[in-house]
């Protein structure tokens, strides 16, 4: 699945009203609501209400783009409306409701004719708390889990008076051994079966039957005809799930003031449950002496962990800068934003903490960031989704053998069903908050008058509208929130024509000239290859102009100057722009606080056993290298930019257990190999491995089309799809094994103990 479109859920309106979906220019929406401040002031608690909607009826790379955001409703502050907002939004359900029945004359433009207009809303996007506003649910308390509903897995802890939310062997295979482990766990083995889901007509028939335990109204979106058929109505946002998630995480392991979910209450809870009753606390006269968990770090652990982040070097455009959110000092991260949040969970946390903890926890760990990896992919393979789905009921039960239950919130639960809504709405990226919180920005910037807000925001929104609107019917003009080449500020012309495909029939050609002229050689594929590159340039030239001599002769005007040879004067770039990226040599790297000068190359080429090996292989090979400098080749009609790179020798790459790419920069090879056109090599980065000094982790770029490239707003790349690190879960069965050896002992070896005044 790429698309809404290959969902189930639409689908089903295709299926279920088939004179629907029989017409593919009615609309499918989704609507997002959320409070924002409009006021600049941080003290200024005034929250106004944009309602959003957005039409899945376009390309992937457009319908999240601001230009197709419709602002429908503005509910103005100062206080946000709460479970009210059913009030606020009677006006637009009357006119989904008439866009259902259909708008009779409307005029397609295309195709030169009219016809009745529909549309469905398919589900909501909102953070948490809105989530509760619009669709009437609770989500706080025993059955805060909108998905389980009465069968939430809650437990009270008595000293942390906090709910958790623990008991996720539900959701494993009925004979898996987890669920008849008591010690690790909660102490009781689980017989329980996963909760269904609740469907909308079974939700509507309980609000209308007076049921307040799970849901406190009917939301008014019941009165849409099909609201109660869909699926799915109401999606979680994965963009506040990582980010609270990451918080927990981040907050435990450094023992930061108030995300920390460790403490004298979380021991005490343990002890009441009659699990790991070694780490309960030891009162002293004036202090507290916590025993150290299986989660928790030495001073000099955390500070190796905070090093880590402190020396990060990321690509322009991936995040912001790692350096600025951490704290040497008190050994801590300040300031993460959701998107920060994003780029740790996604590659940057499981390389930070590699060395700082105990195998079982760094994978429970490792295997969270890979699943949030994964789901967050732009095209979702639907057969690995119950292997996914697997896989992440496997890692919170991990969670929950080696982390404190106060560290299991509605958040953490939460993303057990996360799998559930990708299989049945289609990719992740298509319903997360980022794009709406970056329209909000937008329209904060819209305020001039700090008494009048809304009506700033409304004026400015028609006029946008009014010039939009215009530049339709101009040439030349660009249009807002709409990416395009002329936006992105290139100081450098992109590369102008590579012509490798005109070439490959001159390639072939070379080869077969090579075997009949060397009759001997033909079956040495080696030297073969080291002939053909050493003579292939003159042989070309050559060939081109003998054709050139001929009548008809079909050598386009590009082979023409390819075979003539670039100008000599070469000019030199410290950066260049290519396809959107942008790339440096080493030397711009090492004075700024970006890296862009790491590449990689997958190549099909030769593969040999050792120096006398006479039968080399020919196969797919990565190469992993370092841009030394920037040639531009100028042929006159075009310019063809190459690097020239540092590339690592295969004595220094190791793929370790996990799937990491470690590389060795001191090690080079393929010295008479050096240069690499421009146009096949894809951004990567290095991060210093702190397992292995003088080893780096090689991480890949964000997987973003050209047309994801934003030049006017602040972040381009929310759209992210990191590469796997590995094509599985890290493995988990010697786990026991290891627990087994050390029989009941939670204490962790090597740490000190915590006190608390």
């Amino acid at each position: 699945m790429s698309h809404p479109a290959d969902s189930p859920s639409w689908k089903l309106l295709d299926d279920k009203w088939p004179e629907f979906g029989n017409e593919p220019r009615n609309l499918r929406l989704a609507l997002s609501s959320d409070g924002f401040n409009p006021h600049s002031s941080l003290s200024s608690r005034y929250s106004c209400w944009p309602v959003i909607l957005v039409t899945y009826n376009l390309p992937p790379w457009l319908c999240m783009k601001r230009k197709f955001m419709m602002l429908t409703l503005l509910i103005s502050g100062p206080k946000q409306p709460g479970n009210d907002i059913d009030v606020y939004l009677e006006p637009l359900i009357d006119d989904l409701k008439s866009l259902w029945v259909g708008i009779r004359g409307v005029y397609d433009a295309h195709n030169g004719e009219y016809f009745t207009l529909r549309a469905a809303l398919m589900w909501t996007i909102n953070d948490f708390p809105a989530y509760e506003n619009l669709s009437g649910c609770v989500v706080k308390g025993y059955k805060a889990c909108p998905i389980c509903g009465d069968d939430t897995p809650s437990h009270r802890l008595k000293n942390g008076h906090k709910i958790c939310y623990i008991g996720h062997r539900k959701w494993l295979p009925i004979n898996h051994p987890y669920r008849r482990q008591r010690a690790a766990f909660n102490g009781k083995p689980e017989y329980g079966i996963p909760p269904e889901p609740l469907t909308g007509e079974e939700v509507l028939h309980m609000v209308e039957n007076g049921d307040r335990v799970c849901w406190k109204k009917k939301s008014i979106l019941f009165d849409l005809e099909y609201w109660k058929y869909l699926p799915v109505r109401h999606a979680l946002d994965v963009m506040h799930i990582e980010k609270n998630v990451c918080d927990s995480i981040i907050g435990t392991l450094l023992e930061i003031l108030g995300k920390n979910k460790d403490g004298i209450a979380a021991r005490l809870d343990l002890l009441n449950m009659g699990v790991k009753t070694d780490l309960q606390p030891k009162y002293g006269e004036r202090r507290t002496r916590l025993p150290p968990g299986p989660w928790n770090l030495s001073r000099a652990k955390k500070r190796e962990v905070c090093n880590s982040f402190y020396g990060m070097k990321v690509p322009e455009g991936y995040s912001s800068n790692i350096k600025n959110l951490v704290s040497l000092q008190d050994s801590r991260l300040l300031g993460l934003k959701s998107h920060d949040c994003h780029t740790l969970m996604q590659q940057l946390l499981p390389v930070a903490i590699r060395s700082v903890l105990e195998k079982p926890a760094r994978y429970a760990i490792t295997r969270l960031c890979f699943f949030f990896n994964a789901i967050c992919a732009k095209t979702v393979d639907v057969f690995k989704l119950d292997k996914l789905e697997e896989d992440v009921v496997v890692t919170l039960c991990l969670l929950e053998k080696y982390f404190p239950p106060s560290f299991f919130d509605i958040m953490v639960h939460l993303v057990v069903h996360l799998v559930r809504e990708v299989r049945l709405c289609g990719p992740v990226y298509f319903r997360w908050m980022y794009l709406f919180e970056r329209y909000m920005k937008v329209l904060k910037g819209y305020v001039q008058n700090r008494t009048r807000p809304e009506g700033c925001i409304a004026e400015r929104y028609i006029a946008e509208e009014a010039v939009e609107f215009c530049t339709q019917h101009l040439s030349d003009v660009s249009t807002v929130g709409v990416p395009s080449s002329q936006k992105m500020g290139v100081s450098k012309p992109l590369s102008g024509c590579t012509n490798t495909e005109e070439v490959l029939p001159y390639i072939e050609q070379h080869i077969i000239h090579i075997k009949t002229a060397y009759p001997k050689f033909r079956k040495r594929t080696k030297w073969l290859q080291d002939k053909h590159n050493s003579t292939f340039i003159q042989w070309l030239r050559f060939k081109v102009q003998s054709e050139l001599e001929e009548d008809n002769h079909g050598v386009s005007e590009n082979l023409r100057w390819l075979a003539a040879g670039p100008n000599m004067a070469v000019p030199l770039y410290r950066s260049y722009l290519i396809k959107g990226i942008k790339f440096n040599i080493k030397a711009q790297d090492d004075v700024r606080t970006t890296q862009n000068s790491r590449v990689y190359l997958l190549a099909h080429t030769m593969q040999v056993a050792s120096a006398k090996d006479k039968n080399p292989i020919l196969s797919n090979m990565g190469f992993y290298g370092v841009i030394q400098e920037i040639w531009d080749l100028d042929y006159q009609k075009f310019t063809i930019p190459v690097f020239r790179c540092d590339w690592i020798d295969s004595s220094g790459l190791v793929v370790d257990e996990l799937g990491f790419t470690l590389v060795d920069l001191s090690k080079i090879g393929h010295r008479n190999d050096q240069f690499v056109l421009a146009s096949q090599v894809k951004q990567i980065f290095f991060i210093d491995d702190p397992m292995h000094r003088g080893w780096s982790v090689v991480l890949s770029m964000p997987n973003r089309e050209y047309n994801d490239v934003i030049g006017d707003e602040v972040l381009g790349d929310v759209i992210i799809e990191c590469e796997p690190f590995t094509r599985g879960m890290p493995n988990v069965d010697t786990f026991d094994e290891l627990v087994g050896e050390l029989g009941s002992q939670n204490i962790r070896g090597g740490c000190e103990d915590i006190w608390i005044e």
